[in-house]
């Protein structure tokens, strides 16, 4: 009697767990080939309708095939070029105009120097760099001085005047001297005097409340810089100058 009823209670509790997951595929199965039946006699209108309700539905409604096929890369490339070509006309029609700004400039500079005749001491010319206006050192200092005489200092308020530009443009005033050693006990070399002269000059001409000071900058260069030979005293009195270089717009 005993050995019967444990078989009994053996036979109720047979574990049937595994027809769980085997009913899931069972499913999944079906599922399957009713959608590759579907697929099979759809047509292309009906799959694209069905794609984007799926993208909207697994994106929020911004699906992949939402988006354009990406460009081809030599159409990409010649996109490139044309932008590039425009840039590069832009810019030389950019530097064509600044050119004739700077043009007008001199002449603007060569009037004021015929009409004061100052043809032997002040010079000017378009450079690589910009347009630079040359004084020679005669004009404002005296020898072995980096103070502007009193009386070359209109001079200078009258050559400030002629920096006065709209829009404005970076100007370097420069400081430049013979190969002579200076014997003095201010300056201990020409380095020292190229570099007082043009912060001297510099400082006069900021006094015109007309210039912002924050588009100027002084430098110096000594004997090292020459524009003629320092074996005749006409080089020489060349090389002795403070010369300001006004930078055109497309440098900056």
């Amino acid at each position: 009697m005993s050995k019967r009823r444990k078989k009994e209670q053996h036979e109720e509790h047979i574990d049937e767990s595994w027809l769980i997951p085997y009913a899931d595929i069972l499913t999944l199965l079906l599922a399957l080939f009713i959608v590759l039946f579907s697929m099979s006699t759809i047509d292309a209108q009906k799959l694209e309708k069905m794609s984007q309700a799926f993208n909207q539905a697994l994106s929020g409604g911004t699906g992949i095939l939402d988006y354009p096929s990406p460009m081809p890369e030599d159409e990409a490339q010649a996109i490139d070029d044309i932008e590039g070509q425009e840039d590069s006309e832009d810019k030389e029609k950019a530097e064509r105009i600044e050119k004739l700004e700077l043009e007008n400039i001199q002449k603007k500079v060569n009037a004021y120097i015929a009409e004061n005749k100052l043809t032997d001491k002040l010079d000017t010319s378009l450079t690589d760099e910009g347009l630079l206006l040359t004084i020679r050192d005669n004009v404002l200092f005296a020898s072995g001085s980096a103070d502007v005489r009193p009386e070359d200092v209109h001079t200078a308020d009258e050559i400030s005047e002629l920096l006065v530009m709209s829009p404005p443009r970076n100007i370097i005033i420069s400081g430049h001297t013979d190969n002579v050693p200076i014997s003095n006990p201010r300056f201990e070399s020409n380095w020292e005097l190229s570099v007082m002269r043009a912060i001297s000059f510099m400082k006069i001409v900021l006094k015109n409340d007309k210039l912002d000071p924050a588009w100027f900058s002084a430098k110096g260069f000594g004997e090292f810089q020459p524009v003629a030979s320092n074996a005749t005293s006409e080089g020489r009195a060349k090389n002795r100058r403070v010369e300001v270089l006004i930078l055109p717009i497309t440098s900056e």
